[in-house]
């Protein structure tokens, strides 16, 4: 039984915080091994890229749930719940698994050097690996956190490791070019092991080609055929989750051989597919509210392409709300002519971009547009009631406050969790 409660237990992982974001795999190494290297029980599709991973691993969760699979699924961050990180078969961790694995790690951080302090999501890495062991998993879908070189992900050697795309986001950690940024991602490719990658930008994709080739790992890139295969009723919007969808498609078909899944099954996963705050729409009376976590300028155009395809013609509010450390001008000048009215709102975390400094973004790029401010989310859909279509953006941490303020879901104080400090990068690998 654990010596923890669930709140004590939520108290402890953000304690860890004020360690940051360390790069670097050693930590998580030793602390694998205090906990019996779960992860050499285990087989993983491991996916990293800048946006959309957390959509094609939901799709890979799906379509190998649909073929019979037991399949825990690791992300983040969180849109509300902690427990949200750590799935199988779509059912969230449990409370009392949270306590217990918490109170579990205790031992294992004991057996770290006495200089040496194991971050957040180094403690939460491990906690995972050890709850899809004990949950006996024949798959896990693997997102990285941040990067994918020396993200604490990548200890483990997967069936497949997946790109979706590299754009510019994180550059003061990742670096200044697309170059410096696909060579950060593509870390994770493994001796022999098959890369499946959407990346598109002829740079980018050389770098990953070069590291592919000295890993001998088989590189498999998509096509307009493999777009095309993907199924009309996708349940996710814009043309950008279908390419989601056909990386997600060519990894079940590269490794059909272990994992055999046929055409039918692969349709079936995709149609059940869900996946919060990825041009969710949401019903509030007479009035449509699409909830989108586009959070870089790749993510924002790619959500202006969505928003036109599926309300052509329709008049919309934009509530926005960005980090500080994104590339949120950019952001602003990319939403911005979309909108008739913009309320811009300071995200509730230590990182918000100023609310002010966002409203004369978007009016530099729409000089016409109705701008305002409030001071939460919860006051920016109060105050914009009598909108028909409200666009909800800029953040993930952002679209999570929303789904609270809507009542969609609940879990008070563990959207915190999400908070971090500028990473640090330890010596070894």
């Amino acid at each position: 039984m654990a010596r923890v409660t669930y709140s004590e237990a939520i108290q402890f992982l953000r304690g860890l915080q004020m360690f940051g974001v360390t790069f670097g795999l050693e930590t998580t190494r030793q602390l694998c091994r205090a906990a019996g290297n779960p992860h050499d029980k285990l087989q993983f599709i491991h996916v990293a890229g800048t946006n959309g991973k957390g959509s094609t691993c939901a799709m890979l969760e799906t379509i190998y749930r649909a073929a019979g699979l037991r399949v825990g699924l690791y992300t983040s961050p969180h849109l509300v719940s902690f427990r949200e990180r750590i799935q199988v078969n779509r059912e969230l961790i449990s409370e009392a698994d949270v306590m217990r694995l918490v109170d579990e790690s205790q031992r294992w951080l004991h057996t770290l050097p006495a200089d040496t302090a194991a971050t957040f999501f180094e403690v939460v890495t491990v906690m995972a690996l050890r709850y899809f062991a004990e949950q006996r998993c024949n798959l896990v879908i693997w997102e990285t956190g941040l990067g994918g070189r020396l993200d604490a992900t990548n200890i483990v050697t997967p069936l497949a490791s997946v790109i979706t795309n590299v754009q510019f986001d994180h550059e003061k950690w990742l670096g200044d070019s697309l170059e410096n940024i696909a060579r950060e991602k593509a870390g994770i490719i493994k001796a022999r092991v098959p890369v499946v990658t959407g990346v598109e930008d002829s740079r980018a994709l050389e770098v990953i080609s070069e590291i592919a080739a000295q890993q001998l790992a088989p590189l498999h890139t998509i096509t307009n055929e493999d777009v095309a295969r993907v199924p009309k009723n996708l349940p996710v919007a814009g043309e950008h989750q279908r390419i989601n969808a056909a990386v997600a498609l060519r990894v079940v078909q590269v490794l059909n051989g272990a994992l055999p899944v046929t055409p039918e099954i692969e349709r079936d996963g995709l149609k059940h597919l869900r996946w919060p705050a990825r041009f969710q729409v949401v019903t509030r009376g007479s009035q449509t509210i699409v909830l989108d976590g586009a959070h870089n300028p790749a993510g924002a155009r790619a959500l202006v392409d969505a928003v036109r395809s599926k309300f052509p013609s329709q008049s919309l509010t934009l509530v926005l709300g960005v980090l500080e450390d994104k590339n949120w001008r950019d952001v602003c000048h990319t939403l911005a002519p979309l909108a008739a009215e913009i309320i811009t709102v300071p995200v509730a975390s230590a990182r918000s971009a100023d609310a002010a400094q966002l409203a004369a973004a978007c009016r530099e790029a729409n000089p016409n547009v109705r701008t305002r401010t409030e001071p939460s989310c919860a006051e920016a859909l109060k105050s914009s009631s009598g909108a028909s279509l409200i666009l909800l953006t800029g953040s993930l941490y952002f679209v999570g406050e929303a789904i609270e303020v809507l009542g969609l879901s609940t879990a008070p104080g563990e959207r915190a969790l999400n908070e971090w400090t500028p990473p640090a990068q330890r010596s070894g690998n």
